[in-house]
C-alpha cells in the first residue's frame, strides 16, 4: 500500500468487514517478546513507528498510538500527526483510553495470541463499564490487509555448547522438574523465547539481536520435554543434544497440545504466557496455575562459566568500541560523517573480531538532537550528519556465544558548552554513585534507582527512562525479572531482589530537547560485598564494562576526591584490560584517553 494514510483505512475497512469498531495493535509477538521478528512488526507496518515498545488502538473515527517517555520525540517524528493522536503512557492506560472513546454497544478486537489474560481482563472490565465488549478474534485484521507480510524466519537451531552454557540441559530440566514437584504440578508451559533457548541450551536465529528460535515447551514433572519448533529447524546435531528426553513437534501442534490435559495441574506465567494459552488450557480441563515462569530468575542469576564468558565478551567488545571511537574523533571534523556511516563503521569493528553473531540491539547511533530520544533509531529519511558542536551518543552492544554486551559512550564533535560538560559529569556522578553502591541483601533495583538520580536531582534534572536492566548470557539484551528502575516506568517491573550472578545496565543520562542527549551505560555484575564490622550480609557490583569515559566532557571540580579516584582507577583498569587488544595509533589513544585526571 503506499502511504501510511492508506494502510490505516485498510485496517478500518477490515474492521467494517469483520463487525468490529475497533482493534487494539500491540507491539509484541505470541511469546510476549520484546523484540520480533519482521513477521510480527504489525505496529511499525500499519503506524511507520520504529521504536521497541507501543500500541496502537484504531477505531472507525479515531487513531490512538501509545508510547512511554522514551519514545516522546520519536514517535511524533516517525508518526503522522495528522491520522494518530499521541497518548503517554503510563500516565494513560490504553484499556482506559479505549473504554473512553468506545461507544455504548462497541465490540473492540483483539488477539488473544498477542496479550496477556491480565490485559484482557481489565481491558474487558473498563469496556464493561462503558458499555462496550471486548471480544478476542480468530484471525488478526491487520495480518488480513498486510499484502506483503514476511514469512515467520526458516533459520536452524544451534546447540549451545556446555562450556558456555555452565550447566547442561538435564541439570536445567531436572531443576525445574523439582520446582513442579513443589507445586504439585504436572507441567510448566514454556513461551518466553528466551526460557525455551535457556532451559534446552539452543540457540536460534528467529529474532533480529536476540538469539532465539520461534517455538513453545511444556516441561513435564519427570524432567522430560515437549519442545514445538517448525520441523525444517531441526539439525542432526540440535536432535543428538536434546536426546530422547525431549520430544519434538511441530510448532503448529501446540495449540491443540494445549487441550490435551484434562485433570492435570498446569503452570503458566501470566505475564510470558498469552491470554490464548491460557484459555486454550482451561477449555481442555486443566488446573492451570498461574505462576512465575521458573526459568527467569534462574537464567538471571548467572553461572561461573556464563561469567567468565560475559568478561571475555567485554574486553573484545570494549576493544572493537574504542577503535570505532577513536576513529568518530579523527573522522567526524573532516566533515560528511553521518549516523548510519558509523553504525556501519562500528558493525565492521565488532565483525572483525571474528567472533560476532550479531548486534544485541539495532545500534543507537545519534547526533544533536536525535540524542535528545533516548531509543532513536537513524533511518535513510532520518540520518544526520555529524556537526561541529553536536555531542554524538553510541550505545550498542553485541552478540557473541560468550555473552551478550551492551554499552553508551557519548562524545564530542568540536568544543563541548559548558552546560553540556556539567549535564555530562553529572550523569558520570550518578553512574559512579550505583556503580559503587553497597546494599543489604533483598535490597530491589527499585530501591537503588535514586542513586543514580540524585547528582542531576540535586540541578533540578531527571530522565525519563529506567536506570538498568538485566542482560542474558548469549540471549536477551533486555533480560528480566530484575530492574533498576521506578516502578512506575514501563517495564519497571516487580520488586525483585537483586542478587548475585546478576548482570544489569548502570545507565543514567540526561536529554535536552531539540540539542542533545546524554547517557553513560555500564554493565555491572552483582557481586558479595563485605564490610568491616558490619553484621549485615552486603551485596554490590562489580563493573564488566571497559570503555574510557570521554575525558573532554568532564569538569573535575564537580567530582568530589572519591569520585575522581574512582574514575582514574577505572580508566586505569581499561587501560589494563584493552590496551593488549590494541596497537599502533589505537593503542597511543587509549593510552591519552586514560591519562590520570586532576
Amino acid at each position: 500500500m503506499s502511504s501510511y494514510a492508506d494502510r490505516l483505512q485498510a485496517l478500518r475497512d477490515q474492521l467494517k468487514r469483520d463487525r468490529l469498531d475497533g482493534f487494539v495493535v500491540p507491539l509484541t509477538d505470541e511469546h510476549m517478546s520484546e523484540y520480533v521478528g519482521e513477521y510480527a512488526q504489525r505496529l511499525a507496518w500499519l503506524t511507520g513507528f520504529q521504536g521497541s515498545a507501543g500500541t496502537a488502538v484504531v477505531m472507525p473515527e479515531e487513531a490512538a498510538i501509545f508510547t512511554d517517555g522514551r519514545y516522546t520525540l520519536q514517535v511524533r517524528e516517525q508518526v503522522d500527526g495528522r491520522h494518530w493522536h499521541y497518548v503517554g503512557v503510563p500516565d494513560t492506560k490504553v484499556s482506559d483510553w479505549i473504554a473512553e472513546h468506545a461507544g455504548n454497544g462497541a465490540r473492540i478486537g483483539y488477539d488473544p495470541w498477542l496479550h496477556t489474560r491480565q490485559w484482557a481482563a481489565e481491558a474487558a472490565r473498563a469496556l464493561a463499564e462503558a458499555g462496550a465488549e471486548l471480544v478476542a478474534v480468530d484471525t488478526n485484521p491487520v495480518d488480513a490487509v498486510w499484502p506483503d507480510r514476511p514469512a515467520p524466519s526458516d533459520a536452524k537451531l544451534a546447540v549451545q555448547p556446555n562450556a558456555a552454557a555452565g550447566r547442561s540441559s538435564a541439570e536445567k530440566r531436572q531443576e525445574i522438574a523439582d520446582w513442579l514437584g513443589a507445586k504439585k504440578a504436572d507441567a510448566v508451559v514454556l513461551s518466553a523465547l528466551d526460557s525455551i533457548a535457556w532451559a534446552l541450551n539452543v540457540r536460534g536465529g528467529d529474532v533480529a539481536h536476540t538469539p532465539v528460535a520461534l517455538s513453545y515447551a511444556i516441561v513435564s514433572a519427570d524432567g522430560t520435554a515437549d519442545l514445538y519448533v517448525a520441523p525444517d529447524k531441526m539439525t542432526d546435531a540440535v536432535a543428538q543434544h536434546l536426546g530422547n528426553a525431549v520430544r519434538v513437534h511441530d510448532r503448529i501442534e501446540f495449540a491443540p497440545a494445549l487441550g490435551r490435559f484434562a485433570g492435570k495441574r498446569v503452570a503458566a506465567d501470566p505475564d510470558n504466557a498469552v491470554a490464548a494459552i491460557f484459555d486454550a488450557l482451561e477449555a481442555g480441563g486443566a488446573t492451570v496455575l498461574a505462576l512465575p515462569d521458573p526459568v527467569v530468575l534462574a537464567k538471571a542469576i548467572k553461572n561461573d562459566a556464563e561469567i567468565a564468558g560475559h568478561r571475555a565478551a567485554s574486553v573484545r567488545d570494549g576493544a572493537a568500541l574504542s577503535r570505532f571511537l577513536r576513529w568518530v574523533e579523527q573522522t567526524a571534523p573532516k566533515g560528511g560523517l553521518t549516523e548510519l556511516d558509523c553504525v556501519d563503521k562500528l558493525l565492521e569493528f565488532r565483525q572483525a573480531t571474528g567472533l560476532l553473531k550479531d548486534t544485541s540491539f539495532d545500534t543507537i547511533s545519534a547526533t544533536g538532537a536525535h540524542g535528545a530520544s533516548p531509543h532513536y533509531h537513524s533511518t535513510p529519511q532520518s540520518n544526520a550528519e555529524l556537526e561541529p558542536g553536536q555531542l554524538y551518543l553510541v550505545d550498542s552492544g553485541g552478540q557473541y556465544e560468550d555473552g551478550t554486551t551492551d554499552v553508551t559512550r557519548v562524545i564530542p564533535i568540536g568544543e563541548p558548552t559548558d552546560e553540556m560538560k556539567d549535564r555530562f559529569t553529572r550523569v558520570l556522578k550518578g553512574n559512579i554513585a550505583l556503580d559503587t553502591a553497597l546494599f543489604p541483601k533483598g535490597t530491589n533495583g527499585g530501591q537503588l534507582d535514586g542513586f543514580a538520580r540524585r547528582p542531576l536531582w540535586e540541578a533540578g534534572l531527571d530522565f525519563a527512562h529506567g536506570t538498568g536492566h538485566g542482560v542474558g548470557a548469549y540471549l536477551s539484551v533486555h533480560e528480566g525479572p530484575a530492574r533498576i528502575a521506578k516502578p512506575i516506568y514501563p517495564g519497571g517491573g516487580p520488586a525483585v531482589p537483586l542478587q548475585p550472578g546478576m548482570i544489569l545496565s548502570n545507565e543514567p543520562g540526561y536529554y535536552k530537547a531539540g540539542e542533545y542527549g546524554i547517557r553513560i551505560e555500564t554493565l555491572v555484575l552483582v557481586i558479595e560485598r563485605e564490610v568491616a564490622g558490619g553484621d549485615t550480609p552486603m551485596l554490590g557490583f562489580e563493573t564488566l564494562t571497559f570503555v574510557p569515559i570521554e575525558r573532554s566532557l568532564i569538569l573535575p571540580e564537580l567530582l568530589t576526591a572519591s569520585e575522581l579516584a574512582w574514575l582514574n582507577a577505572y580508566h586505569a583498569k581499561v587501560l589494563e584490560k584493552i590496551a593488549p587488544e590494541l596497537d599502533g595509533e589505537d593503542h597511543a589513544w587509549l593510552e591519552a584517553k586514560c591519562a590520570p585526571i586532576g
